[in-house]
């Protein structure tokens, strides 16, 4: 039983709330649903906090009970996600342009962000005739293994790519590149030429072309991406249309003009 004194207690708070972070953590996985035992596993901590600790987030909205033992994050993680200023704007600012890119190919559309050492889509537009592809709203992949991804490694910080390498490569496909030296030459190019091209690296059968989005500071801050079947790929076609919506998604993210 928590005394008065304990729960008044501010170390004994913030202990909880970090565990309670902790356990919001383990949602950030391309599996929606995730089960108490796989949370317990993550974390480190005892079954019993794990409980006790879901139990408060789901009273509070912050989680949501799928089945008898499985969870999910609850709509309102997803209200405060979505009202992350920056965000916000970007995606405000991004969308009249990531719906004219997919009006002119009639394939999916992704806009995205740098999160850590990973690539995380913050939107996606797709229809019913457009390439299969495992991406959706909220999804993480590793940087050197996507277009956008690639392309927010290129104009990112100068570390950032030597704690990916120190990290680890992981291949998702037998075309991913993994060899430190072939990513940073691909780094070059993707900065010679103002976009990334990349084919079946991070799923097979898909290709996709990839340009950054500057802000006010002309610092890189998004990159926005189409993705095809890769038997049709024509980058040659699609670059510069990828580019032109980059460009727009920038001028109106404040970006300087040159």
């Amino acid at each position: 039983m928590v005394t008065d004194s304990e729960r008044s207690d501010p170390t004994r708070e913030s202990s909880v709330l970090l565990r309670g972070l902790a356990i919001l953590g383990c949602f950030d996985s391309p599996m929606p649903v995730i089960t108490a035992s796989a949370i317990v596993k993550q974390t480190g901590l005892p079954p019993a906090t794990v409980h006790r600790i879901l139990t408060i987030l789901i009273e509070g909205g912050a989680v949501e009970r799928v089945s008898r033992g499985s969870y999910r994050l609850g709509l309102k993680m997803w209200r405060l996600g979505s009202s992350v200023p920056q965000a916000r704007v970007l995606r405000d600012v991004a969308l009249p342009f990531l719906e004219d890119l997919y009006e002119t190919t009639h394939e999916v559309v992704h806009l995205a962000v740098r999160d850590g050492l990973e690539t995380l889509y913050i939107e996606k537009i797709s229809g019913r005739g457009a390439v299969s592809v495992t991406s959706r709203v909220g999804r993480r992949l590793p940087l050197h293994a996507t277009g956008p991804g690639k392309v927010l490694l290129a104009y990112g910080p100068r570390d950032v790519f030597d704690q990916l390498v120190a990290r680890g490569l992981p291949a998702l496909t037998p075309q991913t590149i993994t060899d430190p030296d072939a990513i940073r030459r691909s780094i070059a190019e993707i900065r010679r030429s103002g976009y990334a091209l990349s084919r079946e690296e991070s799923s097979v059968g898909t290709a996709s072309v990839a340009a950054p989005i500057f802000g006010s500071l002309r610092e890189i801050i998004a990159s926005v991406s189409v993705v095809v079947p890769a038997s049709t790929f024509n980058p040659w076609t699609l670059a510069p249309v990828v580019r032109a919506v980059a460009l727009g998604i920038s001028r109106g993210m404040g970006a300087p003009s040159r």
